[in-house]
């Protein structure tokens, strides 16, 4: 599948409020595909116009990115402590414990999609830039991919260490608030898709789109993403779709 058919599904897929926060493929290749190519006879004043109109978007896409992930960051910071707080509190004394525990399970495991669904973000976004870099310079003759991608690995939005360190915690509160064959039988695993309700084929969505991004083949390169481990949840997380009714009314299929 072409990349601008993929980041297309993976939009769609996303999350309403995150659709307009990833990259704008369609307008930067259309403004690759304006700007003359190497050899042409085309004005060299209106060919440098318009490569200024390419820049200029590209800058406007990194800024937005970053923007939007700092502000997701520190959003999941303060959900992931106040979460621990409220965990240490589900099996203390007070009424109606059961429903106290659901609901933190319903609040861990969205926390935890939609970490997942930032780091896809930040693969998804610096694929992107990277393939409309090289369709720019295959056009123009230049080499203006290696200082942008060299630009855009001191990014905040490429920066994943804190978000992958919280997912890893997340997966752990996971582990205390599930029981122990949650992750290992049907209905634990199904119990954990319904927990997480909308977020949960999003996240399966997401999962899939990172392995896909960063699999091996036969066109990696310089600027490809490491091929990804796959996450620990990511096998029941899928067999939890295949396993789920389709007619349920507990997990959106839309």
């Amino acid at each position: 599948m072409k990349f601008g058919k993929r980041l297309k599904k993976q939009i769609e897929e996303s999350l309403p409020e995150w659709r307009s926060q990833f990259l704008n493929y369609k307008e930067l290749k259309r403004r690759v595909n304006a700007v003359s190519s190497r050899g042409s006879a085309a004005d060299p004043s209106s060919s440098s116009a318009a490569e200024a109109d390419f820049l200029t978007l590209l800058d406007a896409e990194i800024d937005k990115f970053n923007a939007f992930f700092l502000e997701r960051e520190e959003e999941f910071v303060i959900r992931q402590r106040e979460l621990q707080e409220r965990i240490g509190r589900a099996g203390g004394p007070g009424p109606g414990p059961e429903a106290t525990l659901a609901r933190v399970r319903r609040e861990v495991v969205d926390l935890h999609g939609e970490m997942v669904l930032l780091l896809n973000y930040s693969s998804v976004n610096y694929t992107g830039l990277a393939k409309i870099l090289k369709k720019f310079d295959k056009r123009t003759g230049g080499v203006l991919r290696l200082p942008v991608i060299a630009r855009v690995l001191r990014q905040p939005f490429f920066t994943t260490d804190l978000i992958s360190e919280l997912v890893r915690d997340c997966e752990a509160a996971m582990e205390a608030v599930f029981p122990p064959a949650a992750s290992r039988d049907l209905h634990g695993r199904q119990a954990l898709a319904v927990a997480g309700q909308g977020i949960f084929r999003n996240t399966v969505a997401a999962l899939l789109t990172m392995q896909e991004v960063r699999s091996g083949s036969s066109t990696v390169g310089h600027f490809s993403l490491p091929p990804m481990q796959p996450l620990p949840e990511s096998d029941w997380l899928v067999q939890s779709v295949d396993s789920t009714p389709t007619a349920s009314p507990l997990i959106p299929t839309q």
